[in-house]
């Protein structure tokens, strides 16, 4: 074995990838500084979508400040992508290979924070706050295609960039909603970042998800005078979750489900409540079983309304899958991640992060190598101790085995259609919590806006290695094609729109 930060790869692969990749071509370097030369508008952007803070599905002046700036930069500019108003599709070149690189751009509710604090201090009050770091998301998403479509302009050759604008990520999943219109089949891959407390190449799958809204309707009366002559909604929701108790005996044990009762049908008990509403979560490391498992809680709503002799409304809202690896793109990744390194930091940005790591607990080794490998946990701390601050300012070892993350993407679903790899660059200090007032502080800084032009020039670095050798893309099909041999199961009906819960 030889051991270069790479976890379990064996030598002949590591000599492949340094022959392979020997040194960064001229006409790579001179795309990748095309990104360096545009980083104020890469910034200036990012700075406007954290402005903005608009939440899923209504980030509309965060969609068309990208629309603007990539019809100024030569983009053929598609918006409403798949009747999503938010949603836009920007293409340049002309040709095959297809490359799609993935943006996302909307806030969280209740996250508002003055920027480059290490206190809480409420920008608005009740506003919202980037707390997933979609501002810096879309950015670097932004500044790949930038890359991209410098290399292609430059050297003239085959090859189409794709940058989609994906609204509503944090409860929207419009990226479902095009994989059920089947938007991804036409891609040879899918390439994508995520703000983190780490610099590594992601793996892993992911839970897929459905959430569904359920409004029971029943007849008002007084609770003491007249009790027979009311139905209860309230009841009837307290009868679904009690059969959803039950049903969570009979699942398998990565299976969750999770709900929220929205409304209770007011304050006063002594009156029969004739509405209620619940939102339920069904999750599933399978998306097939998470379909199957919403069927059932179908009919436990249904029985409720049955029991209680009233009526109900059941409301779509999303639904993800869960996510496919795919190695082959990972490595491509990960030798461009090697070779770019890692964002720098001065001493004032170490001194802010490591004040901003004093306000929360910030412990933990960071990465999905660490999580699932003690050897490489080892090397992590290692690295952590050698770097002596709260940033996370070194690459972890790529980790090429099983892994799972129990929370949920919509970039799952891209991935059951077209091979689909991403990266996350540190943004913030280690073991900051996310969607976070923290977070959002440090969206706003000169760190954030590193990660965000670092991302941009590793995918577009690792998009123009399969523009230029397409075997990549023919392995990465291969495994792929291995992988979802059994087919996508969508977890999206085919006359849902994509809403917000009420």
């Amino acid at each position: 074995m030889k051991v270069t930060g790479i976890l379990w790869l064996p030598l002949s692969f590591l000599d492949f990838i340094e022959r392979r990749y020997d040194t960064m071509t001229t006409q790579k370097q001179s795309a990748l500084q095309t990104i360096e030369e545009k980083k104020s508008l890469i910034v200036g952007i990012a700075d406007k979508v954290w402005e903005f803070a608009e939440l899923s599905l209504q980030e509309f002046k965060s969609a068309e400040t990208y629309c603007e700036a990539l019809e100024k930069e030569g983009f053929d500019v598609e918006r409403g992508t798949c009747n999503i108003e938010t949603a836009f599709a920007a293409s340049y070149g002309h040709g095959r290979p297809y490359i799609g690189i993935l943006a996302e751009y909307d806030a969280l509710s209740g996250l508002s924070q003055e920027g480059g604090l290490i206190e809480r201090k409420e920008k608005k009050a009740g506003g919202n706050g980037h707390g997933c770091g979609h501002n810096l998301l879309g950015a670097g998403a932004f500044a790949a295609a930038l890359g991209i479509k410098a290399y292609l302009e430059q050297n003239d050759v085959s090859g189409t960039v794709i940058l989609y604008g994906c609204p509503g990520e944090e409860g929207g999943a419009a990226k479902a909603f095009m994989a059920r219109d089947g938007l991804w089949k036409k891609l040879d891959a899918a390439l994508t970042w995520h703000p983190e407390d780490v610099n590594e190449v992601a793996t892993g799958s992911s839970n897929s998800c459905i959430q569904t809204q359920y409004k029971f309707t029943g007849i008002a009366s007084h609770a003491a005078g007249a009790p027979e002559k009311g139905r209860s909604a309230l009841d009837a929701v307290e009868l679904m979750n009690i059969g959803v108790q039950f049903l969570r005996e009979h699942m398998s044990d990565k299976a969750r489900i999770h709900y929220a009762i929205t409304d209770a049908g007011g304050c006063s008990p002594n009156v029969v409540q004739p509405r209620a509403s619940v939102l339920y979560m069904v999750r599933s490391n399978h998306v097939a079983e998470a379909v199957e498992l919403q069927k059932r809680v179908d009919k436990i709503a249904e029985g409720a309304a049955l029991m209680t002799e009233t009526t109900y409304e059941k409301k779509f809202i999303d639904g993800l899958a869960d996510t496919v690896s795919n190695f082959a793109l990972e490595r491509v990744l990960y030798k461009n991640f090697e070779e770019l390194g890692v964002p720098k930091y001065t001493e004032e940005e170490n001194a802010y992060a490591d004040a901003l790591a004093e306000t929360y607990d910030s412990s933990g080794v960071p990465g999905v190598a660490a999580e699932n490998d003690e050897n490489a946990k080892e090397q992590v701390e290692k690295l952590q101790k050698e770097y002596g601050h709260a940033m996370n300012g070194f690459l972890t070892p790529l980790y090429q085995k099983d892994a799972f993350k129990a929370g949920s993407t919509d970039v799952g679903d891209v991935s059951w259609l077209t091979p689909t790899a991403q990266i996350h660059v540190a943004a913030w200090p280690n073991g900051c919590p996310g969607h976070s007032w923290q977070n959002v502080s440090c969206d706003r800084t000169e760190i954030g806006h590193k990660a965000a032009v670092h991302a941009g020039k590793v995918i577009a670095a690792t998009a123009i290695d399969l523009i230029e050798d397409t075997s990549l893309l023919d392995e990465a099909r291969a495994e792929f094609e291995k992988r979802t041999k059994d087919g996508f199961v969508c977890p999206i009906p085919a006359d849902a729109v994509p809403v917000i819960p009420d």
